[in-house]
């Protein structure tokens, strides 16, 4: 093949034809696709995607991509020959596609299935423990060494200098050798099903793992029990087993030493890593020969060694931390546990308060179990809780050292504005040759150069870059016109003045303010001068309006004796100034009327009109008699006498007046040269003279301010020089689109919801000012005015700028190209260009396009070669044939941005094919589209269209797996460049931060460690904060995620992955190496991934619960598969031990409640706890306190919180980090996240045992609707309401029965803590809903509830219109669950049961029988119950049609018999109202068991014919779930302040107060078309 390939390349001729070499395959057109490509992807698409159902289908049942991918970088891809064999192993359907052919070839079959590749994903738990067993046995061996040291000694570290104390710790080396057997057995069981895809000495390495752990778990008991002579009973039975025998202690250590050899080897290589990253990646046999044992012969997981000094760090931080969690274990949870287990172990008991089964055990076996349990989860749990803590630590610091929060308010850039240019141009313009600071003192102090005045082609390059920036704050609305101008610097430098020009928001109110004190002053220069030292910037306005003032009089003017007269002027004033007396020598007081003069002298040049020449020449006379007369002191030589026209010579006055010389007869005005400089001039010293409030606050939308002030402290980071335009490297960005809104249309926009508020409103109310800079944009002097059908268009796009949609990608990432095309031009432009400036060029744009070689042209080029844009519309080709209006929106978006590119699949049908064909009649290609220029002869005068620019036949529909990854992957090709951003489609991206690209793309030429990046992750910013208070946890909790987490990660602990669309990957690596969508497999692969925060990308979240859980469940889910994966498992084995527990990540967190309650039931209800409350142990247990308040910390959000306070306080001041902390708790944010914390669980759990993990489409509109309590059922159901009340059961259970735990700090810490829980978890979803309390809106919600739970269903009828179609689709996971899955979901559904059995003992009629019958018999009154519901099912179906008074007769007899039963309980065996909650708690927990064991095992139930009785119980079970979670909302909702409070809760003040208003005085709804007429 390769060999045919360099033929074809080079040109060869064959020796035998004489022809063109051709392939083996032939060189006939779509040859490749259908000889080579289209039978490889038919074995994907009609074998494998098929078996996968849709990924439902267990991962041992079908090859995966991974098993595909890693056939094909083995040798075994040659088996398939070349050309290739139709019968290679790879083309093999698996058994099941031989069903109907003989036994002989089903078996031939099945055996030359190619099966799995190297590795299995099999749902199991199993894989927590194997990826990460080193973990595991860590910490186990951490327990079982502080048990035995606080059980033999006095609890101190001393104890391991004790003799026998130090014998029993080294037993955890046996404990150590049993670990690593079920290590060893767990790989063989769990890679089963890829044994026959594995080499001999793959298998031999498995069985011979298995082989040595079991030697050494015989090995290591036998030694040590040998190493004592009156050894604890452990050692005493071994030697029974083996004979007795002198104890020889140095043969176990020997033992030992020679079982850590090879632990001890690998860490002698963990403290020098390149040498151990050489021999990983040698081919040297004798080296290979060597690795065998510890490294699979892969080509992934080789050499990910890092440099020793990353080593070190990372280390450093674990040693630390674990220091710290350990012994907080020790002395806090172990140690004091164990003096009261002892007493417990010593107490007899003989009252229990059930039938006990085993009344002999010794210890209280089952006690010590309830009291250690959840101190053990906590144990293995809490190291999450020390990780939140010391990466908030590290984080903040290392934050700190990047610079982070230098400029965090505009009185801080104020201040450092003048270093601003400076470090502009050192970052943002190419230089020849830049020296990087390096060190401490570099991280610590950072100087740049200030911009001197005479270095004017640097303050041009400042200038245009920051000019670019306010001006398009001003096109999205964030400014308005005034802060515009203020913001502004001067495009054309005045070579004349001398100085720098600040923008006027720093030297706005100086000038009137420094009159006022020179009016105040009355002693010399020298008091004056030390308050204008205080001040820069007003002396810098001074300098500048003065020069400025100096400047247009010289240029007005140009008779030769004015000007004679007009230079004495000011060299006399010069001259005061220098020498210090200008005040004395002057007189000041007359200031402010030149000051009115110069202001009203601007007034008319800013307006330029020729008829206001008179004026002005009034103004100037004026201004020269108050100069002369009243300021000026000294004698002017060639002013005689100044009146209005007056003269020069002594003798001129005896002249006539017409003969007599006129002043400012001739002036240069109107101004006509260089027009546009001059009105930038006179406008700006305009607003210095006439701006007397400050403009400390400008700009004043906070968004503004954050964005300046970010960008701002950036310059100030590390971050490499940029290149030229001409020398960066080239990129592309790739954002994936499927339906979602392109541009809002006008109806969704004004469509109001069920409470009269609109999308527009809702807006208008949320960003208030940037709707007032909207107005103004467009002239427009109220909000009736947009009403102009040609401001549709405009507000549809401001609109869509404010929401998550495809417009306001596009437009943030075409942000680049302005951005590139102004640096080429920088780049590029001579000085006399440079000096003109990029605005003036893009002026003459239609003779910039005639000429090729233009500058304009040029830059245009240059910048089209280094940026490409590509937008996976994966419909576009159905949207436009059927007409879709967002067809029509993305083609508008095209022509607006000539350089978005649109790739989509295109479906053709074919014509002229055979009938008889099987086949699709279908031909797909993957297309890329650009908008094509509207044709000059084209009568038609909205001709433009889109034009195909690529188009790729594909062997079948693209769409095999998920649709966004599979439209990602498609469209890849049609990127170009070094790099690829991957932009999701509610990101946005800023003006400012796209001229720091260039800066970014240096990094993947830069060694960070050992290797190059090859994957650069990128800041988010979230900017859907403002939306509501939900929106704005998620945007605090997601941006602390994606600073302080995501900082810690890349350093120092070097396990950052793939974790954001922003990211930029290294188009050529991973092209090259597939799985372009995947951190872990670039790390695997050699790659390195690095976080850089000097560059943020603007990231939309969702923003109402609903959206947000759905995100959650996709995110636990992906969790639950990666679990799974053989690139998990590959990470937990080839890093080393401290970045594999940086990797590590759990969700234990509530199963610690989960274990204490049932624990607690257990001794309860058995009794025991009344045994032994007057124990300690029981009634004051200090340690399982401290372990339950560890996990009520995390369940408020502690983990949260915390890297949150610290990156607002490093950001933005820790006093608004506290600030804020009080105004989340206010708002409720513990209970939102308590809330998520319970989906990622549940949906984590779930994909693990029974999979089901699927693109979730969370959406991204905005949420000011109600969302219907039936929607709200059907979302939580199970994951929230279920496991709330079978918590509250269990709290209930304890409140009425248990003992301990009575005092006030215990039972807030531990009961309190939990019912808050159990609270969050059923109600939250109601109190986060919009008008959740409105009793209209909760009558209808009631209304359709029962409709939705009374209606049968059907086939096609789905789950939103039937409670048994969702019902139904709840059980789908358990059908493509296997064995394993369903064993483990009836195992979970046997605790029940326990309520049940524990609880019939404890109800007063049966006289305190601990009989077992009593408990036969509550089984007997179930049964019954059952009975009833069967014979009330059966006689509904059959009896109430025909026999309707029948029917009526049984269920009143069913009734009656119910009634005389509750009367002789209550009469004969004095039943009491405790009794029949106790019964209720009993029986209601044993119905629910009993339904999960059917769903589970469906198949035998539906056999057995119950299933109709099985739904009709769920039923049952539901309508009380419903009424459970009803009965509270409802009453809530009859005091109208729970509304009122939940709405300002929900929604920022300004909504809430505009809702209010809305509904006072708007009245009636009313549509727009009335509201016109009116």
């Amino acid at each position: 093949m390769a060999f045919e390939l360099y033929g074809l390349l080079a040109g060869h001729v064959s020796s035998v034809t004489g022809e063109n070499i051709k392939p083996a395959y032939g060189g006939d057109e779509e040859a490749f696709l259908s000889k080579v490509v289209t039978p490889i992807y038919k074995t994907i698409a009609e074998v494998e995607a098929k078996r996968s159902r849709g990924g439902k289908s267990k991962h041992s049942q079908w090859r995966t991509y991974d098993d595909l991918n890693e056939y094909f970088w083995s040798l075994n891809c040659f088996r398939l020959g070349w050309p290739m064999r139709a019968d290679a192993d790879f083309f093999h359907v698996p058994f099941e596609k031989h069903s109907d052919k003989s036994e002989d070839n089903a078996s031939a079959g099945r055996e030359r299935w190619m099966g799995k590749i190297n590795f299995v994903e099999t749902r199991t738990f199993w894989h927590i423990f194997r990826s990460y067993d080193r973990m595991w046995s860590f910490f186990i061996l951490c327990l079982q060494a502080m048990i035995i040291i606080s059980w033999n000694g006095s609890g101190s570290i001393g104890d391991l200098f004790d003799g026998d104390v130090i014998k029993k710790v080294l037993s955890i080396f046996i404990t150590a050798a049993i670990l690593k057997l079920a290590q060893a057995v767990l790989d063989v069981i769990l890679s089963w099903k890829a044994r026959m895809s594995m080499s001999a000495h793959v298998k031999l390495r498995y069985m011979l793992k298995v082989v040595s752990a079991a030697v050494w778990v015989i090995v290591l008991p036998v030694t040590y029990a040998y190493s004592w002579n009156n050894g604890p009973g452990f050692a005493q039975t071994i030697k029974n087993w083996f004979g007795q025998g002198r104890g020889s202690p140095s043969l176990y250590i020997i033992a030992v030493l020679i079982y850590l050899s090879p632990n001890m080897l690998s860490g002698s290589l963990f403290l020098f890593p390149f040498i151990r990253r050489y021999l990983e990646r040698s081919d040297y046999k004798i080296v290979r020969l060597m690795m065998w044992w510890s490294q699979p012969r892969l080509y992934v997981g080789r050499g990910m060694q890092e440099s020793t000094f990353s080593v070190v760090n990372y280390t450093v931080f674990w040693v630390l931390l674990l220091a710290a969690k350990l012994a907080f274990s020790f002395y806090v949870e172990i140690h004091p546990l164990v003096g009261p287990t002892r007493e417990i172990m010593a107490v007899r008991i003989n009252n229990y308060g059930w039938h006990e089964f085993f009344p002999r055990a010794k210890n209280n076996i089952g006690v010590v179990i309830a009291l250690w349990a959840p101190v053990i989860i906590v144990y293995f749990m809490d190291t999450q809780i020390w990780y939140a803590i010391f990466s908030t630590i590290f984080g903040g610091i290392y934050g700190a050292f990047r610079r982070l929060g230098e400029i965090r308010t505009l009185a801080m850039l104020r201040s450092r504005f003048q270093s601003l240019p400076g470090a502009f141009n050192a970052r943002l313009v190419p230089v020849e040759k830049a020296m990087k600071p390096k060190g401490i003192k570099a991280s610590i102090s950072r100087k740049f150069a200030q911009i001197e005045s005479n270095k004017q082609e640097e303050a041009a390059k400042f200038s245009q870059m920051w000019n670019m920036i306010i001006e398009s704050f001003r096109e999205e609305d964030l400014i308005n016109y005034r802060e515009m101008n203020l913001l502004l610097v001067p495009y054309h430098a005045d070579k004349e003045l001398d100085l720098i020009q600040w923008p006027p928001f720093l030297l706005a109110s100086k000038l009137p303010i420094a009159l006022d004190m020179a009016n105040d002053v009355n002693a010399r220069d020298r008091e004056l001068n030390k308050r204008l030292t205080a001040d820069i910037y007003m002396r810098c306005a001074i300098s500048e309006c003065y020069a400025s003032c100096k400047n247009i009089i010289k240029y007005l003017v140009l008779g030769e004796s004015e000007k004679q007269v007009i230079n004495e002027i000011f060299t006399k004033v010069d001259e005061h100034v220098q020498q210090g007396d200008l005040i004395v020598k002057c007189n000041m007081s007359a200031l402010p009327i030149l000051y009115e003069k110069f202001v009203l002298l601007i007034e008319y040049l800013r307006e330029n009109r020729k008829d206001d020449k008179d004026e002005i020449v009034i103004v100037l006379l004026d201004m020269l008699e108050v100069v002369t007369r009243d300021i000026l002191d000294d004698f002017v030589p060639s002013l005689l006498e100044s009146n209005h026209g007056g003269s020069y010579g002594m003798y001129q006055g005896m002249m006539p007046l017409d003969q007599q010389h006129q002043y400012f007869k001739t002036l240069r005005f109107p101004v006509t040269e260089d027009l546009e400089a001059w009105k930038e001039k006179i406008k700006r010293l305009h607003l210095l003279l006439t701006v007397k409030e400050s403009a400390m606050d400008v700009p004043s939308n906070l968004e503004a301010r954050r964005r300046i002030s970010f960008f701002s402290n950036s310059l100030f980071m590390d971050m490499p020089p940029a290149p030229k335009v001409r020398n960066m490297l080239s990129f592309s960005i790739l954002t994936p689109y499927l339906d979602e809104e392109v541009l809002f249309p006008t109806s969704l926009l004004e469509k109001p919801n069920e409470d009269g508020v609109s999308i527009l409103f809702y807006l208008q109310k949320i960003f208030p000012d940037e709707w007032d800079n909207f107005l103004e944009r467009f002239g427009c002097s109220n909000e009736e005015d947009k009403l102009d059908p040609k401001l549709e268009e405009e507000l549809r796009l401001w609109a869509s700028y404010r929401g998550q949609t495809l417009t306001k990608t596009v437009r943030g990432m075409m942000y680049y190209r302005q951005a590139l095309e102004l640096q080429a031009f920088l780049d590029m432009a001579g000085k006399e260009d440079l000096m003109k400036g990029y605005k003036a060029t893009e002026l003459n744009t239609e003779e910039q396009v005639r000429n090729e070689s233009s500058l304009l042209t040029q830059c245009q080029a240059v910048a089209d070669m280094k940026f490409t844009y590509v937008v996976s519309c994966q419909r576009y080709g159905l949207q436009k044939r059927s007409g879709d209006y967002r067809a029509a929106d993305i083609l508008r978006l095209m022509i607006k941005y000539p350089s978005v590119r649109v790739a989509y699949i295109d479906e053709v049908e074919e014509t002229g094919r055979i009938k008889s064909s099987k086949m699709d009649d279908k031909i797909y290609y993957s297309t890329l589209v650009k908008a094509m220029p509207k044709s000059v002869d084209s009568s038609d005068p909205d001709q433009k269209l889109d034009q195909v620019i690529y188009r790729i036949k594909l062997p079948g529909p693209a769409i095999l797996g998920e649709g966004k990854p599979e439209n990602q992957n498609h469209a890849i090709i049609f990127t170009r460049g070094e790099g690829l951003q991957t932009i999701d489609m509610n990101q946005d991206n800023y003006m400012e931060e796209a001229f720091k690209m260039r800066n970014v793309l240096q990094e993947f030429l830069t060694k960070h460690g050992v290797r190059k990046p090859t994957i650069l992750g990128l800041r988010e910013h979230i900017f859907t904060g403002s939306v509501s208070s939900l929106a704005w946890f998620m945007s605090n909790q997601e941006n602390s995620f994606v600073t302080i987490g995501q900082r810690l990660l890349a350093y120092p602990l070097k396990v950052r992955f793939h974790y954001g669309h922003p990211d930029v990957f290294d188009r050529l690596f991973h092209l090259t190496r597939a799985r372009f969508y995947e951190g872990f497999n670039s790390t695997l692969r050699g790659g390195n991934v690095t976080h850089h925060e000097y560059i943020q990308v603007g990231k939309g979240r969702d923003v109402g619960l609903n959206q947000i859980s759905n995100f959650e469940a996709k995110i636990a889910c992906g969790n639950g598969e990666q679990t799974l994966s053989r690139d998990v498992y590959r990470l937990g084995h080839r890093f080393d031990f401290f970045r594999m527990l940086s990797c590590y990540f759990t969700t234990l967190t509530v199963l610690t409640v989960y274990v204490f309650l049932y624990g607690r039931l257990y001794l309860v209800l058995s009794g025991l706890e009344e045994n032994l409350s007057s124990h300690p142990a029981i009634r004051d247990n200090k340690p399982l306190q401290v372990a339950l308040a560890s996990q009520s910390f995390v369940q408020i959000g502690f983990l949260m919180a915390l890297p949150m306070m610290m990156e607002i306080g490093l950001e933005r001041g820790f006093g608004s980090a506290l600030t804020d902390f009080v105004l989340m708790q206010l708002q409720l944010a513990p209970v939102f996240f308590t809330f998520s914390l319970g989906t990622r669980i549940h949906y984590f759990g779930r994909t693990l045992l029974h999979g089901g993990a699927q693109y979730r489409g969370t959406g991204r509109g905005f949420v000011v609707f109600h969302a219907k309590f039936a929607d709200n059922y059907r979302l939580y159901s199970r994951s929230h309401f279920v496991k709330g009340i079978e918590l509250m059961i269990l709290l209930l259970v304890y409140q009425i029965f248990g003992r301990a735990y009575r005092g006030v700090v215990a039972y807030v810490l531990i009961t309190v803590s939990i019912w808050v829980l159990v609270g969050t978890w059923l109600f939250a979803p109601f109190l986060f809903n919009p008008s959740g309390f409105e009793w209209q809106k909760i009558v209808d919600d009631w209304t359709d509830w029962n409709k939705w739970i009374n209606n049968h269903g059907g086939i096609g009828v789905p789950s939103e219109k039937s409670w048994q179609s969702w019902w139904e689709k709840q059980q789908e996971h358990l059908s493509h669950s296997g064995t394993r899955g369903i064993i483990f979901e009836i195992l979970l559904s046997l605790r029940f049961f326990i309520y049940q059995y524990g609880l019939v003992y404890h109800l007063s009629f049966i006289k305190g029988s601990k009989s077992f019958l009593v408990y036969g018999l509550s089984w007997l009154v179930i049964l019954m119950v059952l009975l009833m519901l069967k014979v009330v099912s059966v006689g509904r179906k059959q009896l109430s049609a025909d026999f309707q008074l029948v029917f009526r007769m049984i269920k009143g007899l069913i009734f009656l018999l119910l009634v005389a039963v509750l009367i002789t309980l209550i009469a004969r065996a004095h039943m009491t109202f405790r009794d029949v909650i106790v019964c209720i708690l009993a029986f209601m927990p044993t119905g629910w068991g009993l339904l999960l064991i059917a769903q589970a095992l469906k198949p035998l139930v539906v056999s057995a014919g119950i299933w109709g009785s099985v739904r009709t119980l769920a039923r049952g079970y539901e309508i009380i779930i419903g009424l459970l979670l009803f009965m509270p909302v409802a009453f809530l909702a009859w005091f109208p302040f729970v509304s009122e409070f939940q709405t300002r809760m929900l929604f920022n003040q300004a909504f809430s107060r505009g809702l209010q208003i809305s509904r006072i005085l708007g009245g009636p709804k009313k549509d727009r078309s009335s509201s016109n007429k009116e």
